[in-house]
């Protein structure tokens, strides 16, 4: 294995990367938090990027990569190996279809859909990350999700360079066989996606967007530390029947519950641990006030979960993703 002085020697060989040793996290995060990386990588050049992350995974040290850092909260302590990131974020179009990088930030890609008469993610604006996390995740607002507009995918399957169609991504709600393959130990990296659109009326679709950028930012201000809602939404149907016939029926919107409806139940709004807060007006909402840890944020959450569980017998599913964290924590 080597060690970060030499992993960061190899790295510097690479034409177009951007490399920091010690690089704090919190720096890349939209809740703020996180201790530091022991180094860095940052490209727009694709090929530089995945040269990059083959030296991460020769080296032997822990690496990771990353998008924006919505959904991220990184230990206080920081990450202990090689962090990526790759911020290519070309977008083009030819008729109805759309090409996209992975590291262009999704409001560009609505914005760019928007403006071109391109109907299917105007309801996403406001969502933050890029889209090679919103297909990661099966990013999705207002019933509508990306795996809607989803054509094709490249990604780097850690050897090389593939690519497949819709079906192949395996979406499900808030999922797909990329989440998949990370949890199960053999990340896929979304790399670039095509993306066919319905046509529209791009001074509606703009209108459309922008009444929906407002709502969304008078819920989670674009400068409030958070990662939006912290848990998944729950399927009525995979409720245990006990939990189930407590929901009223008004509460189920498309066949899912908010995860928000069980926090209210609980308890859950104005809940604070340290500098890290459950919102006053949405009990689905965690913040960083300012001084949150992210051990705060761990202990918090935690403390929901058990109360509904406590409440309902059901667990309650993060959105977020924890890195940097012992296995026993």
């Amino acid at each position: 294995m080597l060690s970060a002085q030499e992993a960061h020697e190899r790295l510097s060989l690479v034409p177009s990367l951007q490399i920091s040793r010690k690089e704090p996290l919190a720096r890349h995060t939209r809740f703020g938090l996180g201790g530091p990386a022991s180094l860095f990588v940052d490209s727009e050049d694709e090929a530089a990027f995945l040269q990059a992350l083959r030296i991460a995974k020769e080296s032997g040290l822990p690496h990771l990569v990353i998008g924006l850092g919505t959904n991220l909260v990184v230990a206080d302590k920081g990450y202990d190996g090689i962090v990526l990131r790759y911020r290519g974020g070309a977008i083009s179009v030819e008729g109805t279809l759309v090409s996209v990088q992975a590291g262009a930030a999704l409001q560009d890609l609505v914005d760019f859909t928007t403006a071109h008469g391109l109907r299917g993610i105007e309801s996403m604006t406001g969502i933050p990350g890029n889209v090679g996390a919103a297909i990661y995740g099966n990013a999705g607002a207002y019933g509508a999700s990306i795996s809607d507009v989803v054509e094709r995918v490249r990604y780097f399957d850690g050897q090389v360079v593939c690519e497949t169609g819709k079906a192949g991504c395996e979406f499900r709600y808030r999922g797909s066989i990329f989440k998949q393959n990370r949890l199960s130990g053999r990340p896929w990296l979304v790399l670039s996606a095509w993306l066919r659109f319905a046509e529209g009326d791009a001074a509606e679709l703009q209108k459309t967007a922008a009444g929906i950028l407002a709502i969304r930012n008078q819920k989670y201000p674009p400068d409030m530390k958070c990662a939006g809602s912290i848990f998944k939404n729950l399927i009525l149907a995979e409720l245990p029947s006990e939990a189930r016939v407590q929901v009223p029926e008004n509460v189920v919107k498309g066949g899912k519950v908010p995860s928000a409806w069980f926090l209210d139940q609980v308890g859950a709004r104005g809940l604070s641990d340290g500098g890290i807060r459950v919102a006053d007006y949405h009990a689905n909402t965690i913040f960083n006030a300012g001084d949150g840890t992210a051990a705060q944020v761990r202990r918090l959450v935690a403390e929901l979960k058990g109360r509904v569980h406590e409440r309902f017998g059901i667990d309650l599913e993060e959105e977020v993703q924890y890195i940097g964290f012992d296995s026993s924590s």
